[in-house]
């Protein structure tokens, strides 16, 4: 495939989490920063987007540990209190989709957004339909797996059949589409396989191969979460 050989990332040893006790880095000193968190599925498409594009060097990562925050980030970084978050050129900007398309918009490196008036067309559709589809895995979790989250995941399968020279979202291209979805797809193939024995790609080839195919993607690869430790998560979170 063509896109893994466009993949500019670079292995980085990643600096440790913030917790409350930690100082705060020093702000608008004309270094770009990354505010994350590394096991936050929103944070992590930034991430995913900074690595393909090769921008190790040029966006730094402050990653937080959520759960313990420092009163800083909130007071004096980003009011919202989430991740991600950017600092660039002055000013703070949040929301994960937003962020992957303003790294495509203002930093170099191999293009995560095709022109093709019919792919732009579809990204816009699939990006706007990313947060309703992950509502509706997430609110499954409470009632029929089956029932209630199949029809999402069998949306991804049809989405996927749209432009079939290749394994993504637009073919043969890896995009911000894929990097919209892999993050909550993995996470919820791993955790619906483990908890309520559901394999989302049962009867869903496409996406079982889609799924193959991002994970050869070094940018990807280096962002995954320990999936022991993500089920024990969502366990304490979704199901308790």
């Amino acid at each position: 495939m063509a896109s893994p050989a466009l993949d500019k990332s670079v292995p980085e040893i990643l600096p440790p989490s913030l917790d409350a006790t930690a100082e705060q880095p020093p702000l608008f000193d004309g270094i770009t920063k990354l505010y994350t968190c590394y096991t936050c599925p929103f944070a992590q498409r930034v991430w995913i987007a900074r690595n393909f594009k090769g921008l190790q060097d040029e966006i730094k990562l402050v990653p937080l540990i959520l759960q313990n925050r420092p009163a800083w980030y909130a007071e004096k970084v980003y009011p919202p209190n989430k991740v991600p978050s950017l600092e660039h050129k002055g000013k703070i900007t949040g929301e994960s989709l937003d962020l992957i398309k303003y790294l495509e918009s203002n930093f170099q490196g191999p293009s995560l957004l095709h022109e093709d008036p019919a792919k732009k067309e579809f990204t816009g559709e699939l990006l706007s339909y990313s947060d309703t589809f992950n509502r509706t895995v997430f609110t499954a979790f409470k009632g029929d797996i089956a029932k209630d989250a199949g029809p999402a995941f069998d949306h991804l399968e049809n989405a996927l059949h749209k432009f079939d020279d290749g394994p993504f979202f637009l073919g043969q291209e890896f995009s911000l589409v894929d990097i919209a979805y892999i993050t909550f797809v993995e996470r919820f193939y791993i955790f619906l396989s483990e908890v309520f024995k559901y394999d989302i790609t049962a009867g869903r080839p496409k996406l079982a191969a889609w799924i193959e195919e991002v994970n050869k993607i070094e940018a990807y690869k280096q962002t995954k979460t320990d999936p022991k430790e993500m089920i024990e998560t969502y366990k304490n979170k979704f199901m308790a």
